[in-house]
This record gives structure tokens, C-alpha cells and sequence, in this order.
């Protein structure tokens, strides 16, 4: 694949697949439990998002949230289950798009599974709380964005390319094939 700039003399595109795709989700939520949560994706029409924190990814690469049952993008999963998580772990770094099917349910034993004090502020009666549901996103397919070799690395190819006055990117890219 060819670079977005030309001048790049280093290859910066690697596709991921199976257990090494599931790692650079895992990676990267690890870094950013956060991300924005899109629903009711239609071409040509605005997307509903909100940010939500993804309670764990699974060995299979599905990701995991606790939900409100009344909640519109509850609505939305129910009319429509296609959904995208976008994540970024920092400013110029760690990028994430993970594009699936989002399921729901009430599973009391996930719901134990996946819960931590901090859920509490949404559900105020605790794990027995009759509003909370279980979101699972099975991801199909994504796409990442990062740097190769850490940060300071990338941040002083940056710099001596600018003096050099050459591309010095440290910019690593692919499809997530699960």
C-alpha cells in the first residue's frame, strides 16, 4: 500500500488478523477504557454517539458494557444492532475505529461479572438494579492508527525530519481483520 506521503520512506501500513487483531483491541482499551459509542449509523444522516467505558474485551475480542435499559441507544441496538467504537489512547497517538454487532441482554451473571464500584453512579441500587443491561459488541472489522515505536521515538523523527527537512514518520497503520 502506498503511503499518504510520498516522501515517506518507511513502510507504515500492517494489517492485523485474529489473535493479533484481538491484542491491539485489548492494547488499546487496556490505555483508554473510553470511547464513543455510535449507533444508528445510516449513510447520508447523522450518527447518534456517546461516550461509554468498555467493562472488559474477552479472549474472542467482544467487547463489554453495562447499559440502561431505557437508555436511546438501548432503542437504537434494538432497531438496528450495527454499531462503531471509536477510541483514541492519546493527542497523536493510539487510534481505534472497531466496527460490529452490538447485542443485549440482562444476564445477572455478566452483570456480576463486569461490575465495579464505579457503576454505581448510574446504578443506584447496585448489581440488582432493575434499568441495567448488558451490551456485547462482537467486532467484524476495524482499523488502527498508532506510532511504531513509542512515543519519543515518534516525537524525535518528527523533529529531525523538521530539520532535515524530510518525512520521518513513525506512523504505523491497518485493517483489524477478526
Amino acid at each position: 500500500m502506498d503511503s499518504i506521503n510520498k516522501n515517506q520512506p518507511e513502510d507504515n501500513f500492517e494489517g492485523l488478523e485474529g489473535a493479533e487483531a484481538i491484542k491491539k483491541i485489548k492494547d488499546t482499551v487496556a490505555k483508554t477504557d473510553t470511547c464513543f459509542f455510535c449507533t444508528n449509523i445510516k449513510t447520508g444522516l447523522p450518527f447518534s454517539v456517546r461516550p461509554m467505558s468498555v467493562q472488559k474485551v474477552d479472549d474472542e475480542g467482544n467487547l463489554w458494557f453495562l447499559s440502561a435499559k431505557d437508555s436511546v441507544h438501548n432503542q437504537e441496538i434494538g432497531q438496528d444492532p450495527f454499531v462503531q467504537l471509536l477510541f483514541q489512547e492519546s493527542p497523536h497517538a493510539g487510534f481505534l475505529n472497531v466496527y460490529g454487532i452490538a447485542e443485549i441482554t440482562d444476564d445477572k451473571s455478566k452483570i456480576e461479572e463486569l461490575w465495579t464500584p464505579m457503576v454505581k453512579t448510574w446504578f443506584t441500587e447496585g448489581k440488582d438494579d432493575p434499568r441495567i443491561s448488558v451490551i456485547r459488541v462482537e467486532p467484524s472489522q476495524g482499523y488502527y492508527w498508532d506510532n511504531k515505536h513509542g512515543k519519543a521515538v515518534a516525537f524525535l523523527k518528527m523533529a529531525v525530519g523538521m530539520v532535515m527537512g524530510k518525512t520521518l514518520d513513525d506512523s504505523i497503520e491497518g485493517n483489524l481483520s477478526l
